[in-house]
């Protein structure tokens, strides 16, 4: 923090010398990076991309513009129009005034990775896994041998992650175009064609993320199962049922030739489910055959009813896609709440839901892209995320087109596990072992996150999950809520902002306003807080202190808000030796107002009336956490640590994680599976590596203490650990503070705070998740109050106050 000052005061001058071409007189043809100037005023030269107008690769003329400017050290791609350079200011100048340059950006990489894609569902550790590699003759479970059909586009079999002849085992170009036909002729195809993905890049970039090698990036990209037998079935850019279904009918017809298990389709329609529409009969059929069918759940989110209906099937799995940070994104198609039934089908009884059967990544996914013709899916991302070497053999995508064959390609891990696997079991395998999604219902995110390492260890070790599913959970409480959402967007300028108001109606539950402050080049993070400021003039603040630079969202809730107009406004985070007149970077900030009215509650009859009992009603709406059987949720109670256990997994987005033994001989088989779950390397989704320490510490004397009480410090630790914010906590020293108005306050019984802890007490009083206690003192002859700050580290924390910490964080992850 002692850089602070120093580093703002570098931001604006950087700020005043971003129009570096407009300085010298020029006029700029070409869009150039900020972040490309920032860099030059730190270093005499910078890594850039520069794009050149055209379509194909750079001219000799355009390569020849990079030599007379005395460019020396240069990239250029083969079938792009895209250059890497080494370049000095003077030459970033003359390059932004040349018309044949299209733009300069900085070679900087960006967290849009399929590596991170496996990391979170797991795929990475259980590769790495050495129990799994014993389990599995020694080697990484790959999806060896598993034969999966990719029914969609086509695939470019000239791309080294998917290469024909290799694990791209087949390539079959459809024919099924009505118009063409002349007679009564069976369905015909041609095989053995190299590239099928000729015209739209969709199929080759889905192939990659079921089963790529990740040759051309040495490994960085590589599928969910790069052992797995790719069959490519393309059918061209447009669509038709026919071709659908003419995917099926090659792979039915060929299954036993190439081991086909999987079947994956990215693709769908709209409208009502219907058992004997043509596609469903073909996945169908191929479920019938032991083919496990997946179908992307749609793109048309984030509305109800807007389920892809082929996916609605009951023999098929259908995935949603979701953000890397555990939430679900908005396009990702929903089902409809409620809605389902029962049909009979080939002497069965079927069961169907309008609800996706899971989530799995599908933002900013990088896979293959076709090697020729070249694509142009994504190109200005691809120019700012991927490193100039990559570019012409990977691009980014997002959609539930994405999602699905990541799901597709943990499905061939688990039958390289155990081939024995029915459809059947493998769906329940993936549903049992999900892990909770907080605030989302069964009918928009089904079982909730993939997670393919429990799925193996549930195969390999015949551990049983989903005990801890929200999914198939009875509740003892139910709330009703309604929201309403605003945008806003505030004016920042030195240490002050204009200022949004807003009104909050009577009987509104809770208010929260969440706003991004990216600071400069939308890289640094910015030093400010938002300010909430009731009718009275109470005001409540984001508090940020720390995570300025990391984080750049400001939260702030109030439980039980005053009725009348409120005032929002942004101001410039000062008290600090470091930055003592509250400067930070102008910028417009902009942001979110929700409030939430609860309309009906059962299953709690003692909360009216409570302090907490608004954030209580509201955590039971969003399945954060619930009542007692006996219908009382007993907020004075004390909190134990099983109750602590059991919340975590409900709401606080913690994975599954059983070990072969339980640890613990202190537990009930019931809490078990939730003690396990909190006190595992790696348990919180947002821990991508899962390296990091459980969300809740064991005992020092091995035992969990079930009954135990926990403290305010104890529980600062379990919610910023769930938060995934565990190198920030430990990077801490210093004192603890709390933000005060306009001010920072030092925590006076900071020295209770156990050291190993403080870190993690910051972070909770600054993201406002945890609050300080407050008195102002002022003698007879003072002319200013003295203003005190304590934060009762070894409190016991009760069930009312949990509720509206856990209510908080909750606003607080979905901000993150």
């Amino acid at each position: 923090m002692k850089r602070l000052f120093s580093i703002v005061c570098t931001l604006v001058l950087v700020l005043s010398l971003v129009p570096a071409a407009f300085a010298t007189g020029l006029a700029p043809a070409a869009a150039v990076d900020d972040k490309v100037w920032s860099v030059l005023e730190e270093s005499e030269t910078a890594q850039i991309v520069i794009t050149f107008k055209g379509d194909s690769k750079p001219s000799a003329d355009q390569l020849a513009l990079l030599e007379n400017l005395g460019i020396d050290s240069a990239i250029s791609m083969k079938s792009l129009p895209i250059a890497g350079a080494i370049a000095t200011k003077s030459q970033v100048e003359k390059l932004a005034t040349n018309d044949e340059v299209l733009s300069v950006y900085l070679n900087e990489k960006l967290a849009y990775y399929n590596a991170d894609a496996t990391q979170i569902t797991g795929v990475d550790k259980a590769a790495a896994d050495r129990t799994f590699q014993e389990l599995n003759g020694g080697f990484p479970v790959s999806g060896k041998d598993i034969g999966v059909v990719v029914n969609d586009s086509g695939v470019d079999g000239a791309h080294k992650d998917h290469e024909f002849g290799r694990n791209l085992v087949q390539n079959v170009l459809g024919q099924t175009n009505l118009q063409s036909i002349v007679g009564i002729v069976p369905v015909s195809y041609t095989e053995g064609v190299i590239n099928t993905d000729t015209n739209s890049g969709h199929g080759t970039h889905v192939a990659g993320t079921v089963g790529g090698t990740g040759a051309m990036s040495g490994g960085e990209y590589a599928g969910a199962a790069p052992g797995a037998d790719l069959i490519g079935y393309g059918s061209g850019a447009a669509l038709f049922v026919l071709d659908g279904i003419g995917g099926f009918d090659y792979a039915i017809t060929h299954q036993e030739e190439y081991n086909i298990r999987v079947i994956t389709n990215s693709w769908g329609s709209s409208g009502d489910f219907e058992p004997l529409a043509p596609i469903n009969v073909a996945s169908k059929k191929a479920y019938d055959r032991g083919i496990t069918v997946l179908f992307a759940a749609g793109n048309s989110g984030p509305g109800e009813n807007t389920h892809n209906p082929y996916a609605k099937a009951p023999w098929v799995i259908s995935v949603g896609a979701g953000e890397k940070d555990g939430t679900l994104v908005d396009f990702s198609s929903r089902g409809t709440e409620g809605v389902g039934g029962t049909f009979e089908l080939d002497g069965k009884t079927w069961t169907w839901k309008d609800e996706p059967t899971l989530v799995a990544p599908g933002v900013d996914i990088v896979s293959t892209r076709t090697v020729s013709p070249v694509t142009s899916l994504a190109t200005e991302q691809d120019v700012n995320t991927l490193d100039p070497a990559h570019l012409p053999y990977y691009t980014i995508m997002s959609g539930t087109s994405m999602a699905t064959p990541h799901v597709a390609g943990i499905t061939a891990l688990l039958l390289d596990a155990d081939p024995t696997l029915s459809p059947d079991e493998i769906k329940s395998i993936l549903t049992q072992t999900a892990t909770n999604m907080p605030g989302y219902e069964t009918w928009e995110v089904g079982a909730g996150y993939v997670n393919a390492y429990a799925a193996l260890d549930a195969v390999f070790n015949g551990n049983t999950y989903g005990a801890t599913l929200n999914s198939t959970k009875d509740f003892n409480a139910d709330a009703v809520a309604e929201s309403n959402t605003q945008d806003f967007a505030v004016d920042y300028t030195v240490n002050v902002s204009t200022q949004h108001k807003f009104p909050v109606a009577e009987g509104t539950s809770v208010l929260s306003a969440t706003a991004n402050a990216q600071g400069l080049i939308e890289q640094t993070g910015n030093p400010v807080n938002l300010v909430l400021i009731a009718p009275d003039g109470t005001e409540y603040s984001s508090g940020i202190s720390l995570l300025f630079a990391t984080t750049y969202e400001r939260t702030v809730v109030v439980n039980g808000p005053q009725t009348g107009e409120w005032t929002l406004e942004v101001r410039g985070l000062k008290g600090t030796a470091e930055n003592p007149i509250a400067l930070a970077v102008p910028e417009t900030v902009q942001g979110t107002v929700k409030t939430t009215r609860i309309s009906g509650i059962t299953g709690a009859a003692d909360i009216a009336g409570h302090e907490a009992g608004e954030a209580i009603a509201s955590g039971i709406e969003n399945r954060l956490f619930d009542s007692y059987e006996n219908g009382l949720f007993k907020p004075d109670s004390k909190l134990s640590r099983a109750e602590l256990a059991t919340y975590l997994v409900m709401g606080a987005e913690v994975r599954q994680n059983l070990s072969e033994a339980p640890n613990f001989t202190d537990v009930s088989a019931e809490l078990s599976p939730y003690a396990e779950a909190v006190t595992a390397q790696g348990a919180a989704f947002r821990d991508y590596d899962q390296f990091n320490a459980g969300v809740m510490t064991v005992k020092a004397d091995g035992t969990f203490d079930p009954k135990g009480t926990v403290s305010k410090a104890e529980l600062a630790y379990s919610l910023v650990q769930s938060l995934g914010l565990e190198e920030e906590a430990e990077a801490f020293s210093g004192d603890v503070t709390v933000q005060y108005g306009d001010t920072r306050v030092a925590i006076t019984d900071q020295g209770d705070i156990p050291a190993h802890l403080k870190g993690y007490v910051q972070l909770a009083l600054d993201l406002n998740i945890l609050n300080a206690q407050f008195s102002v003192t002022q003698g007879t002859y003072d002319l200013t109050p003295t203003v005190q700050a304590s934060f009762s580290p070894a409190e016991k924390v009760s069930r009312g106050d949990f509720a509206v910490a856990f209510t908080r964080y909750y606003e607080v992850f979905f901000a993150q």
